[in-house]
């Protein structure tokens, strides 16, 4: 029984030379259209798979190689004497090699949204017989990527089993990923039983959250975030790196004044808003110094020189900006290690996957900033107590629950956050302002999820809060307003809770 090779590729990058190998290794050539002509016009000569088949393309292509003569060929067990009979009495050439990619589905998907240039960009026939070559790979040798072929070149009388099993792995992982961009694109919902989820690897990382941890930076193609960020400066970027670059980066989207926020162990240790920037980084920082050494730096608009000076002055991991001033860049990269990172401005809507033992956990991002509240207390809060309530409001969804922000001019003052109780929070915080000589006294305070006891309420007063702000929502919160009212606090329920975990 003669062998083939059967070739259809859309890019043809090297194909020639491959192609030629292949012939030379005595492999006849099956091949479809512009592949085949692009053979047969480099001297290759090539059996057309509608001579093969005896069945011309049809329906403008989209079929030509669903055929029992080409699946036949590529599917049948060599070691099984009926198998072999039948391919023999139907003159099925035995197909050994399948190199096939597929029609650049994910290119014309980050171009366009006309579903009707999409759907006749799906590939069907490609995927049909990489997956067929796949299945059989005891057997057939299936190639989907062409950055293989010069290996395959030099390799080809020693690949073994364990290495086509690694090809077709390679084929059903890629077809996977190109079935979930598909899905992505034209049916992006949450609601099929069973989801795929397009993950493409950016890069290695060199290593995960700990050295002995391999890790890698895996992103969706079709959506814009912390995958489009620029590197402007410094060291390679950790795992570590990328998880507090993605709180800044969130912060930063959401935030709409002139916002500093430093990030520290996936958490803020330190946020300001301010119309002056160097105002709004000095007060960010104020919060807690200590915490924000080797921290990352996230500030929502065009970082000046005179923030990137005050920056260099201290070790900070990561700078992120929506842009740099080219003096501040220049300023930025006397620190050779710095990482300076640009992002792009992305709608902070998106579905989360978080990976559990053995499952999956996927949600909506928490992108609601609704500062809708009820004043349920007998005091009123002011204006500006108001204001600083929705700030700090806004920076306890960020910070790890349980969290608890003081705040007062539009800075925190102190955040308890990654507590396993709410009153361990709100001492915790307190404790901290202390040992950094911070007066609490006539601040305010935000709570991520409602209070479930009223010793928050009361500890607060020893502190001197005059306003807090939560969620509301527990069976004891009419003794929550009544401590409230007790010492003359403002208290507003937001009736929206933001845990983070």
């Amino acid at each position: 029984m003669e062998k083939a090779a059967l070739i259809s590729v859309y890019n043809k990058d090297g194909i020639v030379t491959f192609a030629k190998f292949l012939k030379n290794k005595g492999f006849k050539i099956i091949s479809t259209g512009l592949t085949a002509k692009l053979l047969n016009s480099n001297g290759i000569e090539t059996i057309k798979v509608e001579d093969y088949t005896a069945s011309k393309e049809m329906l403008d292509g989209r079929v030509k190689t669903l055929h029992p003569k080409v699946h036949g060929g590529i599917l049948f067990k060599r070691d099984n004497p009926e198998h072999k009979s039948t391919v023999e009495d139907l003159g099925i050439l035995d197909i050994r090699v399948v190199v096939v990619n597929l029609y650049p589905f994910e290119d014309v998907a980050l171009k366009t949204d006309n579903e009707d240039e999409l759907i006749e960009n799906i590939d069907i026939g490609g995927p049909t017989l990489l997956r067929a070559a796949a299945k059989n790979f005891k057997d057939v040798l299936v190639v989907c990527d062409p950055d293989d072929y010069e290996w395959i070149m030099e390799n080809f009388d020693s690949i073994d089993k364990k290495k086509r099993k690694e090809f077709a792995l390679k084929v059903f992982s890629k077809t996977s990923y190109y079935d979930s961009i598909i899905t992505a694109k034209l049916f992006n919902t949450n609601s099929f039983k069973e989801k795929g989820v397009a993950i493409k690897i950016k890069q290695k990382l060199r290593y995960g959250e700990n050295p002995h941890q391999k890790a890698y930076f895996g992103y969706n193609p079709l959506m814009k975030g912390i995958a489009n960020l620029e590197q402007l400066n410094g060291k390679e970027l950790s795992y570590n790196n990328i998880l507090d670059i993605d709180v800044a980066y969130r912060m930063m989207l959401d935030f709409d004044k002139t916002t500093c926020a430093i990030i520290k162990h996936n958490t803020p240790c330190g946020v300001a808003q301010s119309n002056n920037q160097t105002e709004a980084y000095l007060n960010a920082l104020a919060c807690d110094p200590v915490s924000a050494f080797g921290g990352i730096i996230g500030i929502n608009e065009k970082l000046n020189k005179d923030v990137a000076k005050l920056i260099t002055e201290r070790f900070f991991e990561v700078v992120v900006a929506f842009e740099f001033e080219k003096e501040a860049l220049e300023l930025l990269k006397t620190k050779k290690n710095l990482r300076v990172i640009r992002v792009p401005r992305v709608n902070i809507e998106f579905t989360e996957v978080r990976s559990v033992l053995g499952g999956y956990l996927v949600q909506e991002s928490d992108a609601k900033s609704d500062f809708d509240f009820e004043t349920v207390s007998e005091v009123k809060p002011t204006k500006n107590q108001i204001n600083d309530l929705r700030f700090a409001f806004k920076v306890s969804k960020y910070a790890k629950s349980n969290s608890i922000v003081y705040a007062k001019d539009k800075k925190t003052l102190a955040i308890g956050a990654g507590q396993t109780s709410r009153i361990d929070s709100v001492k915790f915080a307190s404790q901290r302002a202390k040992d950094l000589n911070i007066n609490l006294n006539g601040c305010v305070m935000a709570s991520d999820g409602f209070f479930p006891f009223r010793d928050s309420v009361d500890f607060a007063k020893e502190i001197g809060v005059k306003a807090i702000a939560e969620p509301g929502g527990s069976i004891r919160d009419k003794e929550v307003i009544e401590a409230a009212n007790q010492y003359g606090i403002a208290l507003i329920f937001i009736h929206t809770r933001h845990f983070r975990h």
